[in-house]
């Protein structure tokens, strides 16, 4: 809600009349299970893109982290806005950062990206599942169920619970996932006149970040079924891309990838993503992987 109503103060401010249709999806009321177990991402759209296409409205506001990386026909990304914080923010009562807690400790992420980072940064500390919106994942915390968790720093910072974040991970020491941080509003296809309303809201930097990075999810089959973590910054039109792939099983160490290129449209963007796919690929076969558990991989998130 507060994203939409975000959205609606900018419009409005342009001149625009804009009114709120308040959804629930089933991403936000299946809460005992992680995403991966019952259908991913598109929980969090499917119910806001089927009232796009009965024309109950005519946008839909997302965090982009959690749209599918291939919308459905007749519908498509009509704007990214800015970027805020893209990090990781790690969030306890009790300890400073992840290296103040003590062996043994309970961290919640429901993130398959989050656990399999968290493990190669502290192998010692025990991960359970956390689902639920932001007030309820700092109740379990408040409750006693963890002694830390880890949440997207946007969120926190939307809502105005910054002060609820001891530390922040840096992208080189826990890459966010793609798209993470940025807002995308969807359309239907046909609705050009959206799209122009809309022009002014677009950031062109955050949208060619975004767009890298999607790509590296695409090209792997990613999503929330997949530990998979791509972050790029622009700089002097020059794009870099950092990603991370993991095993879910554990038995393989963390990939990562970095590489570098000139861009200078969304098209440029993409195919520097999917060259960052194709090397993450390799170095999963050179870390004694095999074409099986990236098959198997794309799969489970299909």
């Amino acid at each position: 809600m507060w994203q939409a109503e975000h959205v609606q103060a900018l419009l409005s401010g342009m001149g625009h009349q804009v009114a709120l249709l308040g959804m629930t999806t089933q991403g936000d009321q299946i809460l005992d299970r992680a995403l991966s177990q019952v259908g991913g991402k598109g929980l969090f759209v499917k119910e806001l893109e089927v009232a796009l296409e009965e024309k109950r409205a005519d946008l839909a506001v997302h965090s982009l982290k959690d749209v599918p990386m291939e919308l459905p026909e007749g519908f498509s990304l009509a704007c990214v806005m800015e970027r805020e914080d893209p990090r990781d923010a790690f969030v306890s009562n009790t300890y400073a950062n992840l290296d103040a807690l003590p062996q043994g400790a309970v961290v919640g992420t429901s993130s398959l990206r989050r656990m399999a980072l968290l493990r190669a940064l502290r192998p010692d500390v025990r991960i359970e599942p956390l689902r639920g919106n932001l007030d309820t994942r700092l109740r379990k915390l408040d409750d006693g169920l963890y002694d830390a968790i880890v949440l997207a720093a946007a969120g926190l910072k939307r809502l105005g619970l910054s002060a609820r974040i001891r530390a922040v991970f840096e992208p080189s020491v826990m890459l966010p996932a793609a798209g993470q941080g940025a807002l995308g509003i969807e359309v239907r296809s046909d609705r050009t006149d959206v799209v122009a309303a809309l022009a002014p809201l677009v950031h062109h930097t955050s949208w060619l970040a975004v767009a890298a990075e999607r790509a590296v999810s695409r090209a792997m089959g990613g999503s929330c079924s997949m530990p998979l973590a791509a972050y790029a910054t622009l700089t002097d039109e020059r794009l870099t891309i950092d990603a991370a792939w993991g095993d879910t099983d554990g038995k393989l160490p963390l990939v990562r990838v970095s590489l570098s290129g000139p861009v200078s449209d969304l098209a440029s963007a993409a195919a520097l993503g999917q060259r960052v796919a194709d090397a993450l690929r390799t170095q999963v076969l050179v870390q004694g992987g095999t074409l099986a558990h990236l098959a198997a991989a794309a799969q489970q998130a299909d």
